[in-house]
């Protein structure tokens, strides 16, 4: 089944913004009153794979889309582009709301994606984002390490920075900052990839390493760049120990601004309170 790259764009958990496609909308699921009864399955599956793709990047419902590609994979279990997209919007759901969590839904169906298809590399990128998530580092890794040599994967800096980010999370501070050097050597515009090498230099005692890190990733020209809340803070922490006491005080404004009642946000607001 050839697999369409229109998802190729969607990186949720790298930081990355979804393109907006417009697609034409055929027949949906036997399910939907409005679509006639009887027909294939496969293109059934294949419509409702669209009607997702349409409701998640261009009208941003992510419920609703989970909705048609849960129906779709119903329809045609073998349709990968489906498995990968409810991957994908349980992951988005999770960054949304840990109410609406289910990181073994998102782990069951990319896994599924990827016994469909071996090759198919987003997936699999997909599956070890997942098993991040899921803390469980040493599997991430295993998956992700092979994919960092494919040379058919068009997105290097995607494999090397999720590589990067479960050593990290893993604690293993030298694979961490050799991956994620990597990552950004391969695309310097990575900037989520910039803002965990500046995590990694700074859980290693590095706070020049790191704010040169975090001063790429923050300079990055893109909005989603420029919206790290985490990242602001993190170059808070680092002026602070450098002793910039006025920059300190600039990102914990910058990020206090983003989103005041977020976790990171409360953090900020904290912080700031204690260099008064």
């Amino acid at each position: 089944m050839r697999v369409s790259r229109s998802l190729h764009s969607a990186r949720l958990l790298l930081g990355g913004g979804a393109a907006a496609f417009l697609i034409w909308i055929a027949a949906c699921s036997a399910g939907n009153p409005n679509v006639p009864s009887g027909g294939d399955p496969v293109r059934m599956s294949e419509s409702e794979t669209d009607i997702a793709k349409d409701l998640w990047l261009r009208r941003n419902q992510p419920r609703e889309a989970l909705g048609h590609a849960l129906d779709a994979v119903e329809l045609d279990r073998d349709n990968v582009e489906a498995l990968h997209l409810v991957a994908l919007l349980y992951l988005d759901l999770c960054r949304r709301s840990p109410d609406d969590c289910r990181l073994e839904e998102a782990e069951r169906h990319a896994r599924q994606a990827v016994e469909v298809k071996r090759d198919y590399r987003e997936a699999v990128n997909t599956l070890g984002v997942v098993l991040i998530h899921r803390k469980k580092y040493d599997d991430a890794i295993a998956v992700l390490r092979p994919l960092t040599g494919d040379i058919l994967y068009q997105t290097p800096e995607n494999a090397w920075g999720n590589l990067g980010w479960a050593y990290l999370e893993k604690g293993n501070l030298d694979a961490a900052i050799d991956a994620l050097s990597r990552a950004v050597a391969a695309q310097p515009m990575f900037c989520v990839g910039n803002f965990r090498l500046g995590l990694a230099h700074e859980r290693r005692g590095q706070p020049a390493q790191a704010l040169a890190a975090l001063d790429r990733a923050l300079a990055t020209e893109d909005p989603g760049c420029q919206s790290l809340q985490e990242a602001y803070f993190a170059r808070a922490r680092v002026h602070t120990k450098l002793g910039h006491l006025d920059d300190a005080r600039d990102d914990l404004d910058q990020c206090i601004a983003l989103k005041k009642s977020s976790q990171t946000g409360k953090d900020c607001l904290s912080m700031t309170r204690k260099l008064k």
